[in-house]
């Protein structure tokens, strides 16, 4: 069951964030480190109402932080539209519950929330050396948008947008 996150959920979310961390620097992917993303993050998402966590018996399945802030270096991206957008952030799935369409569900759901909120457009980025999201975005019908440079990190990131249909 997806629902907006809370305070009581950070704890779980930093446990998955480090479980995350280890499997990027086996695959060579600094998205994610030591110094981001921290609980401060998610605490500051939970507040602005855009954090939100499947959860299945209890148990943190993932998590996605889905609003409209952009980053200033989204704006010399080529995207598809120059339409209103909300943009996914922070996304990640707790490992046991990988290979489930978890993702995807969380994907679903920003849809499903853009579209109530009359928005018909998504974008989002990632590290270039993360393939599990390139490959999740690819699947859920994302289009490539370009790449940047972000958080001074040494890979460039790719950028993705997605319109939705009716």
């Amino acid at each position: 069951m997806i629902r907006e996150a809370n305070f009581n959920d950070v704890d779980s979310i930093m446990d998955i964030i480090k479980q995350i961390i280890a499997e990027m620097k086996e695959s060579k992917n600094t998205q994610w480190d030591e110094t981001y993303p921290r609980a401060e993050d998610f605490k500051k998402d939970i507040e602005e109402g855009c954090l939100y966590v499947d959860e299945f018996k209890g148990d943190l399945v993932g998590f996605i932080c889905v609003n409209d802030s952009e980053p200033e270096e989204y704006k010399d991206i080529d995207w598809i539209s120059d339409e209103k957008a909300l943009v996914l952030h922070r996304m990640g799935i707790n490992p046991k519950y990988r290979r489930q369409g978890k993702a995807k569900n969380l994907i679903r759901y920003a849809e499903n929330l853009a579209m109530r909120n009359g928005i018909m457009y998504l974008k989002t980025d990632t590290n270039s050396m993360n393939t599990k999201m390139r490959s999740l975005f690819k699947t859920c019908g994302f289009r490539f948008a370009g790449e940047m440079d972000f958080l001074g990190k040494p890979d460039p990131f790719y950028c993705y947008d997605l319109k939705l249909n009716v």
